[in-house]
Order: C-alpha cells, then structure tokens, then sequence
C-alpha cells in the first residue's frame, strides 16, 4: 500500500530530526517550517522544552506577510540571527524538516549564517 505524500513528509522530518539529534545533542535546535503563503522558525531549547527566539513573515514588521520568497526568507533568517544573539545563542543546529535544503529554506540558512549564527 502506498504512503500518502503527508506520511512520506513525516517519516522524512522524523529520520533528519533524529539524526541530527544525535550528532548536536546540547545545542539549541534552529526549526523552520514553510507553507506556501509564509516561512518561520524557531529556535529551541530541546532539553529545557522552551522556545528561546522565534521569527516568521507573519510579523507586520518586517513586511513580508503572506509573501514565501527568497527574499522574505533571507530577512526571516537575518532576524531570527540578531533575535538569537540577544538571547546569548552562538551556535545552533539546523532542523530542515521534511523540507529540501532548497530554494527559501536555504536562503534562510545562508542569511542566518551571514549575520552571525554558527549552524
């Protein structure tokens, strides 16, 4: 019986998010999620269970919503870089997800390590 393109993504977000796990255990996890419509992510404190920072174009501020864009991404991941210093965050691990280290979700990441946080 074939898997649906929802489990496929699950079984995919469960297989990266374990590996990493053991690799980068006591370093705060940097999440991201994508729609279609909007990108956000979370950095988390996986052994204290606390959100530390968080950043997503749902924000009026930074003037992106509804927009998923490259552009968009890159000044999520810039925001979510400043919004992690203040929070004394150096480095971090990246959570992709189920998603394909392409397109925004890159972008992201490019942007947050441009502007100083080590993933």
């Amino acid at each position: 019986m074939a898997n649906s393109k929802r489990q496929l993504f699950q079984k995919r977000r469960l297989r990266v998010r374990n590996k990493l796990r053991k690799v980068n255990a006591g370093r705060p996890r940097l999440s991201v999620h994508r729609s279609n419509k909007n990108i956000s992510v979370q950095l988390i404190d996986d052994v204290n269970g606390v959100t530390l920072a968080s950043a997503s174009t749902l924000e009026k501020d930074l003037g992106f919503v509804g927009k998923n864009n490259l552009e968009a991404a890159a000044k999520v991941g810039a925001t979510i870089a400043e919004r992690a210093k203040k929070a004394g965050v150096e480095q971090a691990y990246y959570d992709r997800g189920g998603f394909l280290f392409h397109g925004s979700v890159k972008a992201l990441a490019d942007a947050a390590r441009d502007a100083g946080l080590k993933i």
